[in-house]
């Protein structure tokens, strides 16, 4: 597996995602992923599955310390008591501390500098190991940066074949942190695409792994496929086995150029501008 280091986390570039795998399915589907070799897992309160989360690392078998588990909070709880409250209750959920704690939307109505040395304390009480944000553009993790006094290790944002992030990537590396993509295959948009189809035929594979492994094969980027299928799970395991040429990344890359986002509501950020 390859590992992303950023200000002393190690983080797995091949994760689990867990949004709407709630219930029983959330917690074997959580076991399922980590004893087909996943080592990053991935939720959020909002989620509403923390709990199954932290039953399937449980009941996986997997040693704890092998496995790196990411948790977000909600702005709504971005005030500093609210923020230690959710943090709390997220390691009660989990029965265990996350290794990563992030906001997981920047709040237009709670001040910043309140949040980030909320997060701060949240690290410095051991409420998890590393902290850091998510769906921040380069103006909001600037700031975030500057108020925090514990290095950052992650932005989770949007990527995939058809956002740019080329603004952001970058300034994500001079950081030191790590970018994790989340809708890493636009919800399945890629799986009609002709390009990827065609590279996914050149290598015996399909338009999902093909699109998660233009994804890793970036320098700090991991993302974190979700799915409730077993085999599908095992599939995109695939894409540790195989690379792209700087051709087939090059043709990957040029279908960014529609700027096509998913995640785009009446709470998010003004975004970046594409590089």
């Amino acid at each position: 597996m390859t590992i992303i280091q950023a200000n002393g986390a190690s983080i797995p570039a091949l994760g689990f995602g867990t949004y709407q795998l709630t219930g029983s399915l959330g917690t074997d589907m959580v076991a399922t992923a980590l004893n087909l070799g996943y080592r990053h897992i991935d939720t959020a309160r909002m989620y509403e599955n923390e709990a199954e989360v932290g039953k399937g690392v449980m009941t996986s078998g997997v040693p704890r310390e092998e496995i790196f588990l990411t948790t977000k909070i909600w702005p709504s709880d971005f005030g500093h008591d609210d923020f230690l409250r959710s943090a709390k209750q997220s390691v009660k959920n989990l029965g265990t501390v996350p290794d990563l704690l992030l906001l997981h939307w920047p709040s237009k109505s709670i001040p910043l500098d309140e949040t980030m040395a909320a997060l701060a304390e949240a690290q410095q009480r051991g409420l998890t190991r590393f902290i850091g944000v998510s769906n921040f553009t380069i103006p909001l993790l600037r700031l975030a940066t500057e108020l925090s006094p514990i290095p950052l290790v992650n932005n989770q944002i949007e990527y995939h074949p058809y956002l740019s992030q080329d603004a952001l990537l970058p300034f994500h590396r001079k950081l030191g942190i790590a970018t994790t993509a989340h809708c890493p295959s636009a919800r399945g948009k890629i799986m009609d695409e002709p390009v990827i189809r065609e590279i996914a035929e050149a290598h015996g594979m399909n338009p999902i792994q093909v699109g998660l492994r233009w994804l890793i094969q970036q320098e700090g980027v991991a993302a974190i496929p979700r799915t409730s299928s077993e085999k599908n799970a095992k599939s995109n395991l695939k894409v540790l086995d195989f690379q792209l040429t700087d051709e087939e990344m090059r043709k990957i890359s040029a279908l960014r150029s529609t700027n096509y986002r998913i995640c785009d509501f009446e709470f998010s950020p003004v975004w970046d501008a594409a590089a």
